[in-house]
């Protein structure tokens, strides 16, 4: 490739939102569009075809309304387990422990998050539609199997494995289809599509604590699955990609994943921060009615959450656009935590839960809008879709053990939700921590190549 030597401007406040830290060079796409201080001329490489974003353009948009979709039906009802779990303890698995129950809520995480590294390999090699044409007719077999369950592995079986991985072969896919076509507003576009589970999250509890009532379990569930159909057979239409598909991937672009330091910061501070992330979004409906909240109020609480993170999902990853997508996860990611320690733990009244629910969902949701683009930022484009998928595939671990180890410390604190929240607020805080020093280091390493 030809090497020309351009004069480039660098604003070291910004410059974390578009270095490619993985190949440690900084290429004509990767400097930042704002900057405002002068450092020396730097030789630079210049763009291959691949890294030609349009960044905007009626393809890409319909990819970013497609994926939208595709996240409503998939990390919507994801989010929306604890109308579930409420739903369970109080009907068909009231024999069981919570602790029991949230394994159903827990293996959707798990296979979800686990089946990103293969998923995200198929992506960088064929795309999305071979992907999630498929994974539609699994993630609605799988709520159709749920709508008939009646034994707890049947849950087990269709809500859980076979739902996560139905989610996992449509959001992996629709979410880096939209990184191809994305550069300069990435963190934009992704948050607009990853806002999808925000809404998603706030309609399904509330649709499905009526349903229940109206029609019974069954058909509520079942009209959920038909409205699944619906918008991602919309999604498949939809949603594409930039790159041409590839039978392989060029050379070294994932061997260099075990010696990107700032990546394996991220991966291990991800680690910490799925522990507790969504152990709120397992419980909180528990908790409200544990405090006195009516039993539809508590449905509630869920969606409040939810809707906080639909502003979370897009008000931080707009404004990371301009000051850096490390600069935004770090303090988001660390008010997660802190809002679990010093709001959720005293909170015992509707009122103060209702802060609680807005202020969790917001940050969580930011953390959870956010991680792709960092990723996005600190790796090559024609691998984007593998190392999204091996990051999922990691956390999907402690993403399995996060609910029941707190519905393990709920029974062992006899009903007190006090462990259960320390562990939430204190992972989170822990791996707030590491998203920082990653920033750090992409920050001092820039300042010694510069």
């Amino acid at each position: 490739m030809a090497m020309q030597t351009l004069s480039v401007t660098v604003d070291l406040e910004k410059c974390d939102s578009h270095v490619r830290a993985s190949e440690y060079s900084v290429s004509a796409t990767d400097v930042p569009y704002s900057a405002t201080s002068i450092l020396p001329t730097l030789e630079v490489e210049q763009p291959d075809t691949d890294n030609t974003f349009p960044d905007g353009g009626l393809r890409a948009w319909l990819t970013v309304a497609g994926a939208f979709l595709a996240v409503f039906c998939t990390f919507g009802q994801l989010n929306s387990f604890g109308t579930f779990q409420s739903w369970y303890a109080d009907h068909q698995l009231q024999h069981l422990p919570q602790s029991t129950i949230s394994w159903i809520g827990s293996l959707q995480l798990w296979v979800f998050f686990f089946s990103g590294g293969f998923i995200g390999r198929l992506f960088d090699a064929y795309g999305p539609r071979v992907i999630m044409i498929p994974g539609t007719a699994i993630l609605v077999l799988s709520i159709m199997v749920t709508s008939v369950s009646t034994q707890y592995y049947q849950y087990v079986l269709g809500q859980g494995v076979l739902f996560g991985l139905g989610v996992g072969m449509l959001f992996y896919p629709s979410l880096s289809a939209i990184s191809t076509h994305f550069f300069k507003f990435r963190a934009t576009a992704l948050g607009v599509a990853v806002a999808g589970s925000g809404v998603g999250g706030v309609v399904y509890p509330i649709m499905l604590d009526r349903l229940f009532v109206k029609v019974g379990f069954g058909w509520a569930v079942r009209i959920s699955g038909f409205i699944a159909l619906a918008f991602c057979a919309v999604a498949c239409a939809t949603v594409t990609s930039r790159l041409p598909a590839r039978t392989r991937s060029a050379p070294n672009l994932e061997t260099k994943i075990i010696k990107d330091t700032p990546f394996l910061l991220v991966v291990i501070g991800s680690i910490f921060i799925s522990l507790g992330l969504f152990i709120p979004f397992f419980y909180i409906v528990e908790f409200a009615t544990s405090r006195g909240v009516s039993a539809t109020m508590a449905f509630y609480v869920l969606s409040v959450m939810n809707a906080g993170g639909i502003f979370g999902r897009l008000a931080p990853s707009i404004l990371s656009d301009s000051f850096g997508r490390f600069n935004l996860i770090v303090p988001c990611a660390f008010l997660t935590g802190l809002s679990a320690l010093v709001i959720w733990i005293f909170a015992d009244s509707l009122a103060t839960i209702m802060v609680f629910a807005i202020v969790y969902g917001f940050f969580s949701g930011a953390f959870n809008a956010l991680i792709i683009p960092c990723i996005g930022q600190i790796s090559d484009i024609r691998a984007i879709g593998t190392r999204v998928g091996v990051l999922y595939s990691i956390i999907s671990f402690p993403s399995l053990c996060g609910g029941p180890a707190a519905g393990a410390l709920l029974k062992f604190s006899h009903g007190s939700y006090s462990g259960m929240i320390a562990l939430s607020g204190s992972t989170v805080l822990v791996g707030s921590l590491f998203l920082l020093w990653a920033r750090l280091h992409l920050d001092s390493h820039l300042r010694a190549r510069v």
